[in-house]
């Protein structure tokens, strides 16, 4: 069951500049999608248009059955909760405990549950010890863990990271990574959009966008090993596939050693 389905989407900020152009894309239901680009392929403007912070110039976006539009975007949006880059974009509390209270609210949680949540969802991003904390006196990297703790919180049916971990120092990452493993075991649908092919590994399909439009999308093993739709992607690869494409082009033909590099890969 396909829970969002994206078809011909075009989107432009201004005439005659597309960002996005027929874009077409179905998620199923407990997929985890990454959707990769350069910078300006279009990638953060595509997760603006499924929650309809942006209104598309042209196609429709389906989530969960209801056709995104005026009517349906408040219904739409309690499904799908997001982690923009820039976590400033998204607090509005007087302190991180608010602000991780703040979308179960919009969402009528019980109190109790809220507070319950507030308290498992901040240990989870390692931000218990902060909740009386105004978040302007925070970090960036500890505003980014209070907007996933808040997302989290939710408990909805979809969310996307929108290079959420941009701000977090490896270790930072690998932990959140671990807590989008986690969430997407139990069954919700993940989105990662991200311009870093470390993070892009772990989900079950990979959409690959260039100058708007759709370049690749497929499992994650298939599109990892398209050797040519990879090198025209503007996309730093990871080292491993360098160093295996570079075997190949020397036609050393040595498959324990290709087969050691691919699983590198996979692994980062």
């Amino acid at each position: 069951m396909n829970i969002i389905e994206i078809k011909d989407l075009s989107f432009s900020y201004l005439e005659d500049k597309p960002v996005l152009s027929n874009v077409n894309l179905e998620i199923k239901k407990g997929e985890w999608v990454s959707i990769l680009g350069h910078n300006g392929s279009g990638k953060s403007t595509l997760s603006k248009l499924i929650i309809g912070l942006l209104k598309a110039d042209k196609g429709e976006i389906v989530v969960d059955g209801l056709t995104l539009d005026e009517e349906t975007v408040y219904e739409v949006r309690r499904k799908i909760g997001i982690v923009f880059q820039n976590p400033d974009n998204q607090f509005v509390g007087v302190t991180v405990e608010d602000d991780i209270a703040f979308g179960m609210e919009n969402l009528c949680f019980e109190r109790e549950e809220m507070i319950k949540r507030i308290d498992e969802y901040a240990t989870k991003v390692n931000m218990q010890d902060y909740l009386k904390k105004e978040p302007h006196n925070l970090s960036g990297g500890q505003k980014q863990r209070v907007a996933i703790a808040g997302i989290l919180a939710m408990n909805t049916d979809i969310i996307i990271f929108d290079e959420a971990t941009s701000m977090l120092d490896p270790k930072g990452r690998d932990k959140i990574m671990e807590y989008i493993k986690e969430i997407n075991n139990e069954g919700v649908t993940v989105i990662t959009i991200t311009h870093d092919m470390k993070e892009a590994v772990h989900s079950d399909k990979i959409l690959i966008l260039k100058e708007g439009e759709v370049l690749a999308f497929g499992k994650t093993n298939d599109i990892l090993n398209d050797k040519d739709t990879l090198n025209s992607s503007n996309l730093e690869l990871l080292l491993p596939l360098k160093l295996l494409y570079k075997i190949e082009e020397a036609n050393i033909n040595n498959q324990e050693i290709k087969d050691i590099l691919w699983q590198l890969s996979l692994n980062e």
